[in-house]
């Protein structure tokens, strides 16, 4: 049976814990300060008693300036008009405001954080409907990159005519007349086969491309049929495509085959006396909205893996107001896209019934074999053993009311994956082992637990705290893990989507779409590199690393041959992910630089500065306007007003360090003429004035800075729970802050330390 609406609503609000008012002694109101005296002569008619807004100033007043900063903002732009107020008073009102409703700090008092119910993410649902109709495997392999490629001297591919196998870092091959091994194929006619994993770095549409002058063919992601078939030529076709719906973060199994011959007919006496034709065939794709590409060799692996079930129903995007990804939003649109999403899966499942649940159709006990693999999906669906009741209502109850076995599974996968104890996130006791156990796995994996997970929450070994730190720890040392720390990153830059970065071909030719695809790449390639293989955050902000292939070289003044792979290339000019070209690419304009975009996002990002909006929308100044200024010389120019400059003076500094570097991330020496000026600064929260001269003292001070380093920890814990850090006491963040120092800036014992502070204490048994 499905359940009503009413009654989905009714599990959740009877899982929800009970709120208690307690009854506080009155206490006699305090005397007004004179901030507070100030604040509501001069300026609460405007901005409210409170700073929530008025008609004039409907923005709630709200930051992140010091008491400093914000009385010489409030002494320069207020009362608008040009009477201002008096330094004097606009610190004692800066004073009173800070403290009571305007910092981070009044924030959260007037208003405390608490750990919400939540459903799954977007990311959540699809990875936890993977693993459930997937029956869990690992989603990324442990393998040389590449794919196995197997070489035969004639059409026939059985191991008596192979004279070749070795693992291909990328397919992408022209043999000319003479093919892979003169000396051990004949040019007339040979055959290759490649198999192994693709693994998909994004969720969305890719479409997978074959080109070649002969014949080839492939199977994906456990087709029975080839999806690309190009086997039998007819005309002169040489590109051959499919577009598939993939998971990011997952590896799908490949086998590809190529053969130089004439199919159908055997006719290789006749080619003997006749030049052998030239052959080339390539492994392309296009990522979502990218250009077409050689699948690049860290998206290969050489180990083959099971299929990955994908759920193809959209889904509503999740909340992002806070800045990370929340399930907040219930509404109609959630619930019939889970609904879709659930018959899509259920219709999956009893289509292959045999082969998913690996009982035979005249098995003599089919019944009782499919009612236990009906029992594991639920209990792996809920994150727990299942009690005798929910047994019998998920389970039992739908075997005997469905007309046959096929119509029993599809009910209980979809009254399984309707359910709030699937979809929410958890409903229970939350310090019970598999609560903990679910904690962990969303934490760090953004999936439900997997089997060794639920052995010890089954144990106990999770009603010890030890017990938790050792499974935190498998799991971080996980590549799933991997994944969630890439999309923090991307999400960290703010380039977790994917714009399209056009630029002018006059003033960068070259750059065209498959420039900006390689430079995705590259970024992905430094990050992992730093962030995951070394999970030093000091080196994310300062290694001299990028990665150039042979495109990227020849347009970033490298070394490196036409064709030559991706790798990694030091060089003096780079500090950190500042600057890499893709994310300098990413922050600019089609002609020329914006140390605009750069500065907020160093200041939001990575110094965790809160940025009120612009007072109104702005266009740039065009360079045509002012043919003899420099980006730097005009950005100064339009931030003068007083409305601007409070916030400007910390984006501008910012910002501004980064102007050596280009609109695709070159480095340059001069703009418009004129020598660059790369010079910039930063006033910290504590009130210390810092001077950088460019972008590595800016790269050394984000490294080293406590203020960077606690907003660093606080987003990464929030992408990680899903919840705000405040919620868990005022001394999670300093406490998560002094064991990543201690840990020496690792970001994977971050991520560990972060999941145990969010964790509730076990409940020993």
């Amino acid at each position: 049976m499905m359940l009503s609406k009413s009654q989905v609503f009714l599990l959740i609000g009877s899982s929800l814990p009970m709120l208690l008012t307690f009854a506080m002694p009155v206490q006699a109101p305090k005397a007004k300060s004179p901030g507070e005296s100030l604040f509501a002569k001069a300026c609460a008619p405007c901005h409210g008693a409170k700073g929530e807004g008025g008609a004039a100033f409907p923005s709630p007043l709200m930051g992140d300036l010091t008491v400093a900063e914000l009385g010489k903002y409030i002494s320069q732009s207020m009362p608008p008009g040009p009477k201002k107020t008096p330094i004097g008073d606009a610190n004692k009102i800066a004073t009173y405001i800070h403290d009571a409703f305007y910092s981070p700090i009044a924030q959260e008092r007037n208003r405390p954080a608490r750990v919400s119910l939540a459903r799954l993410t977007v990311k959540q649902y699809r990875n936890a409907v993977s693993d459930l109709v997937g029956s869990y495997h690992p989603a990324i392999p442990n393998a040389k990159n590449g794919l196995n490629g197997q070489y035969f001297k004639n059409r026939d591919r059985s191991a008596k005519n192979r004279v070749i196998e070795r693992v291909d870092s990328e397919v992408k091959f022209d043999f000319g007349t003479v093919g892979p091994a003169p000396d051990q194929v004949e040019p007339h006619n040979y055959s290759i086969t490649w198999s192994g994993s693709i693994l998909a770095p994004d969720s969305g549409e890719y479409e997978l491309v074959i080109q070649t002058d002969h014949s080839a063919r492939m199977w994906f992601n456990g087709s029975k049929q080839p999806i690309i078939d190009g086997w039998v030529k007819s005309g002169n076709d040489t590109e051959y495509k499919r577009p598939v719906t993939l998971l990011g973060g997952r590896a799908y199994p490949i086998y590809m085959e190529f053969s130089k011959a004439t199919h159908g007919v055997n006719d290789d006496a006749k080619k003997k006396d006749v030049p052998p034709s030239s052959a080339f065939v390539r492994l392309m794709w296009k990522r979502p909205k990218g250009a077409l590409e050689p699948i690049p060799t860290n998206y290969l692996f050489a180990q083959g893996m099971s299929p990955t079930y994908v759920v193809e129903t959209p889904l509503p995007a999740d909340d992002r107001s806070m800045g990370y990804e929340r399930g907040t939003s219930v509404n109609r649109a959630w619930g019939d896209a889970t609904t879709t999403a659930a018959l899509e899966a259920a219709d999956s499942i009893a289509t292959r019934l045999s082969a998913v649940t690996g009982v035979a159709d005249n098995a003599p006990d089919r019944v009782e074999k499919l009612k236990a693999y009906s029992r594991d999906f639920v209990t792996r669906a809920f994150r727990r053993p299942l009690d005798k009741e929910t047994e019998q209502t998920y389970i039992e109850n739908q075997f005997k009311v469905a007309p046959n076995p096929e119509v029993a599974i599809r009910r209980v996968v979809i009254l399984a994956l309707k359910s709030p104890r699937f979809l929410y996130r958890e409903i229970g006791n939350r310090n019970d082992p598999y609560s903990i156990a679910s904690e962990l796995s969303f934490g760090l994996w953004d999936s439900v637990p997997d089997p060794e997970l639920l052995r010890a929450a089954g144990a106990g070994e999770l009603n010890k705290r030890e017990g938790i730190q050792r499974q935190a720890m498998r799991l971080a040392n996980d590549p799933r893990a991997w994944n969630k720390l890439r999309d923090f990153l991307l999400l960290w830059l703010k380039v977790d989507d994917f714009p399209d970065i056009v630029k002018s071909q006059k003033n960068f030719p070259g750059f065209d779409g498959a420039a900006a695809t390689d430079l995705r790449t590259s970024m992905d390639l430094f990050l992992k590199d730093v962030a995951w293989d070394s999970a030093d955050y000091r080196q994310l902000m300062l290694s001299p690393k990028q990665y150039l292939n042979g495109r990227l070289s020849k347009l970033y003044g490298g070394s490196l041959p036409a064709g030559a792979p991706f790798q990694a290339v030091e060089s003096s000019d780079r500090s950190g992910v500042l600057t890499q070209p893709y994310f300098l690419a990413r922050y600019a304009y089609l002609e020329g630089t914006s140390p605009i975009h750069r500065g907020v996002l160093i200041a939001r990002s990575m110094l965790g500065r809160v940025l009120a909006p612009p007072p109104e929308a702005f266009t740039p100044l065009a360079p045509s306007l002012h043919p003899t200024l420099t980006t730097r010389q005009r950005v100064e120019l339009q931030t003068k007003p007083a409305a601007c400059i409070s916030c400007h003076s910390m984006i501008n500094p910012l910002g501004f360090t980064l102007e050596k570097y280009d609109a695709i991330g070159r480095v340059r020496k001069d703009d418009n003429g004129k020598p660059v000026d790369a010079s910039g600064g930063y006033l910290s929260k504590a009130g210390e004035a810092n001077k950088f001269d460019g972008a590595s003292d800016l790269a050394n001070y984000i490294a080293s800075s406590g203020e960077a380093h606690a907003a660093f920890t606080e987003k990464l814990f929030q992408h990680l729970t899903k919840q705000p850090i405040r919620a868990y006491g005022a001394k999670a963040l300093p406490n998560l802050q002094e064991s990543f120092k201690k840990e020496n800036y690792n970001i994977r014992n971050l991520m560990v330390s972060i999941m145990m502070t969010a964790t509730p204490e076990p409940v020993a048994k």
